[in-house]
C-alpha cells in the first residue's frame, strides 16, 4: 500500500486530542480485508497516531536526532523522517544545529528536531487554571466581583476595537455577519443566521470557555460589547462556559430609531 502524508488539520496543526493519541499503527493486513473507504480512514488515523508518537517522543524527551526517535519508537529512520517532515510542514516541530559541548569532532554536527512554541502548545497546558488563579486573585484583593468585571470590560473593550472597524465598514443589514468574521478571525468560530424577527450570533469555538464557567462576568461583559457595537438590545440564550454546545446571542431586528439599548445578563434565556 503506498504511503502517503496525512492533509493537515485546522490552521496546520494536529489538535490537541490527536497529539495526546498514543495509539500504535492499525495492522495493515487487517485493513485490508475492510471497504476502501474505511481502509483510507483507518490508514490515516494510523498516519496521525504515529506521528503524534513522534511529536510526544521530542516533547518527552527533548530535540531528538532521527536516530534516537527511530530507536525510542521502534521505526525505522526512513518512516521517522517522513513523519518528521510531515511535523515540520505543520509547524509542529523544527530541525536544529545540534549543540555540541566539549571538544568538537569531525563533521557537521547531527541535525536534531525540537517541538516550535506551536508544537508545544498542541499539548496538554495550564493556561486555564493560570487565567482563573488570576482572576481569582484579583477577586480577593481588589474589590471583589467589581474588579473581576472591571478585568472583563476592559479585556472585551480592546478587543472590540477590531470589531467596530469592520461593523462600521458594513451595511446595516449586514453588521451581524460582519461581527461573525471579526469573531472568527479571533478563534471563537462565529457564523450569523437569519431568526424569528432577528438574527442570531453563533459562536461554536470559546477560547476561554473554562475560565468563563468560573468567571461569567467574563460572558456578561461580551454581551455588552455585542449591543454596544450593534446598537441594539441583545439577549444571549445559549453559552459554552453554561455546558450548551454553542454561544448563542439574539439579536432582533434593528430600528433604525433606537440605538445603544443596554444588553441583558449573559447566560441562559430565563424563559
Amino acid at each position: 500500500m503506498t504511503e502517503r502524508t496525512v492533509p493537515r488539520s485546522g490552521h496546520g496543526l494536529p489538535g490537541p486530542e490527536e497529539l495526546r493519541n498514543n495509539g500504535v499503527v492499525k495492522n495493515v493486513g487487517e485493513a485490508r480485508e475492510t471497504p476502501t473507504g474505511t481502509l483510507q480512514e483507518e490508514h490515516a488515523t494510523g498516519e496521525r497516531s504515529t506521528r503524534n508518537r513522534v511529536a510526544r517522543s521530542i516533547l518527552d524527551h527533548g530535540p531528538s536526532t532521527v536516530t534516537e526517535l527511530a530507536g525510542r519508537l521502534g521505526l525505522t529512520q526512513a518512516a521517522v523522517r517522513r513523519h518528521l517532515d510531515a511535523l515540520v510542514a505543520d509547524d509542529v516541530v523544527e530541525a536544529r544545529e545540534q549543540k555540541v559541548y566539549g571538544a568538537r569532532t569531525r563533521g557537521r554536527p547531527a541535525k536534531v528536531f525540537a517541538l516550535t512554541d506551536c508544537g508545544r502548545d498542541a499539548f496538554d497546558q495550564s493556561y486555564d487554571k493560570l487565567a482563573a488563579d488570576a482572576l481569582r486573585w484579583i477577586q480577593e484583593r481588589f474589590g471583589g466581583d467589581e474588579a473581576v468585571v472591571a478585568f472583563a470590560r476592559a479585556r472585551i473593550a480592546e478587543q472590540a476595537t477590531e470589531y467596530r472597524k469592520a461593523i462600521e465598514a458594513a451595511a446595516p443589514e449586514e453588521r451581524t455577519e460582519a461581527l461573525a468574521k471579526a469573531l472568527s478571525a479571533d478563534g471563537y468560530a462565529a457564523t450569523a443566521r437569519s431568526a424569528p424577527v432577528g438574527e442570531q450570533l453563533c459562536q461554536h469555538h470559546c477560547p476561554v470557555a473554562h475560565v468563563a464557567e468560573k468567571f461569567p462576568q467574563l460572558c456578561e461583559a461580551e454581551t455588552e460589547i455585542f449591543s454596544q457595537l450593534l446598537g441594539t438590545h441583545v439577549q444571549r440564550l445559549a453559552t459554552i462556559a453554561h455546558g450548551d454546545g454553542v454561544c448563542t446571542t439574539f439579536i432582533p431586528k434593528i430600528s433604525h430609531t433606537t440605538h445603544n439599548a443596554s444588553a441583558s445578563t449573559a447566560g441562559r434565556n430565563p424563559a
